[in-house]
């Protein structure tokens, strides 16, 4: 069975160093190669892109990010509307836009139904991120994106169907929501960063005439599929809980040692208060 490339991005190790857009446009910016991509743009034109998703109300916030490019689709809307061979699927998975073909085909950039098909005014071209494709078929084992990234959050590997499905069932590799159906050969782990909200908060309480924060509270967050899910305060009296889109918080019960407990009630309108003041327990 022939190998194919696939590109695996794993989310909680992007830091959104840009690194890899800087990489791309380091390529491909005044370089061109016969038959794979005409010079890109120098502005107007991101052919890798790095979105910023945020969640969580602050202090308690959490950033994701998330690369996105020229998903490679086994089943590419582009390379349907494409004429004269201007679009082409290889067989080694990467899907290559033709400059010499595609030009005047305004129609590619609109079939892409993810952005990532962009129009070259100057040249009248549609064009996207061709895998580095040049350089693979020159001998190299890496894209530069995978090069160039600090955490190892990009990895391109080539792959049988077979071997690339394994893996997703293994390691929980997986196309965007509702990407699924054009069989995109970006796959992308730690979704759920990007899903559901953040339940956190402060716990204090008066101890010796302070107001200190509480180590060690027991938190404990009912969701309404009926799961608990139950954690500890640090050492700053924090908390934090990831809630996917499917549980919603309803019930939050805070207890310790000394303390009267905290058992709230979570409208399904709002997340919780930030910060629980716990009451000392009155003296026997």
């Amino acid at each position: 069975m022939t190998s194919k490339w696939n590109l695996f991005v794993d989310l909680p190790k992007c830091s959104g160093c840009r690194n890899c857009f800087i990489a791309v446009k380091d390529e491909y910016v005044g370089n061109d190669v016969s038959g794979v991509f005409a010079p890109q743009p120098v502005s107007d034109a991101t052919w890798f892109a790095v979105e910023h998703h945020e969640r969580g109300r602050a202090p308690f916030t959490e950033v994701t990010y998330l690369p996105k490019t020229c998903r490679h689709c086994d089943d590419a809307p582009c390379m349907k509307v494409a004429t004269g061979g201007a679009v082409e699927k290889r067989a080694d998975g990467i899907v290559v836009i033709h400059p010499e073909k595609a030009r005047g085909q305004k129609a590619i950039v609109e079939a892409c139904p993810f952005g990532a098909v962009l129009w070259n005014e100057d040249l009248g071209l549609p064009q996207a991120w061709p895998f580095d494709v040049h350089l693979l078929d020159g001998g190299w084992k890496r894209t530069r994106v995978e090069q160039v990234c600090p955490t190892g959050a990009l990895k391109s590997e080539k792959l049988t169907d077979a071997a690339r499905d394994e893996k997703c069932r293994r390691e929980g590799w997986r196309a965007l929501p509702g990407e699924e159906g054009v069989r995109p050969r970006v796959l992308y782990r730690g979704q759920e960063r990007l899903e559901g909200e953040i339940v956190a908060g402060t716990v204090t309480g008066t101890i010796a005439d302070l107001e200190e924060c509480l180590e060690g509270a027991r938190v404990r967050l009912q969701l309404a599929d009926g799961v608990t899910l139950e954690t500890r305060t640090d050492a700053f009296g924090d908390f934090r809980f990831a809630v996917a889109p499917a549980g919603g918080a309803t019930r939050l019960t805070i207890e310790a040692k000394g303390f009267r407990a905290i058992d709230t009630a979570i409208p399904a309108d709002r997340s919780p208060d930030r910060a629980f003041r716990l009451e000392p327990t009155p003296a026997a």
